[in-house]
């Protein structure tokens, strides 16, 4: 399934959202300029696990750079492409200063959780997945009952289905799960080359993040009505 637009409305125009997603497309067209030497500067600001133990304010400050690299068109379209469809919701609802926090502080969740499980790990990760997943985790939390036009294959042909939201970030954050389960060997060593547990990381700080705005939220109408 592919998300194409959500039908939930929006109050504010998220330009911290838009910021963002022009610094990924900005930061890959610098890749693609670099050519040949393009690995030698994935290897320096990309997120490597092994480094953080060594250096960890280098580390940190990689985990960060990182979010705004990716591995291939597929990569940043598809990133760009869950990020335009959900971010901007959760960036009206956390508003413009704490969203960017926010969408940092997921992808650095992210990191953390794929060098928990692959702490010796010379690879470099790159992407903004962590952080996207943090967004949908988010999302899934704080609009439940928002619904998503998403593009379906059904044999051979694609339709578009209106699915709610809770349904496809579900089954999404499921797969993760599932795929970063099936790439641990019982000596807990990666062997996939996506960074599952990135998305792991980033999501389950995202819905906790969500949980806290909804009792924040309920708190607030509880105080309102006395």
């Amino acid at each position: 399934m592919i998300p194409i637009r959500d039908i939930n409305p929006r109050v504010r125009v998220p330009f911290v959202n838009f910021l963002i997603m022009a610094g990924c497309g900005l930061a890959f067209g610098y890749q693609l300029s670099l050519e040949e030497q393009v690995g030698p500067f994935i290897r320096a600001h990309g997120f490597v696990p092994a480094r953080l133990a060594e250096a960890p304010l280098e580390g940190l400050r990689d985990a960060v750079t990182a979010m705004f690299l990716h591995g291939g068109w597929f990569h940043v379209l598809g990133n760009l492409l869950y990020l335009r469809v959900f971010g901007d919701n959760v960036e009206d609802r956390l508003g413009h200063l704490v969203y960017p926090a926010f969408y940092v502080a997921a992808g650095l969740a992210g990191a953390l959780a794929q060098w928990a499980v692959q702490p010796d790990s010379t690879t470099p990760m790159v992407g903004a997945s962590g952080a996207i997943a943090g967004v949908l985790g988010a999302y899934l939390v704080m609009f439940p009952k928002a619904r998503v036009v998403t593009l379906f294959p059904v044999f051979i042909f694609l339709t578009f289905i209106e699915v709610p939201a809770v349904v496809f970030l579900g089954i999404w954050g499921l797969q993760q799960f599932l795929n970063g389960y099936a790439t641990v060997t019982e000596a807990t060593q990666v062997v996939d080359s996506v960074a599952w547990f990135a998305h792991i990381g980033g999501f389950v700080f995202g819905v906790v993040v969500g949980i806290v705005m909804r009792l924040r939220g309920s708190r607030r109408r509880i105080r309102r009505k006395k």
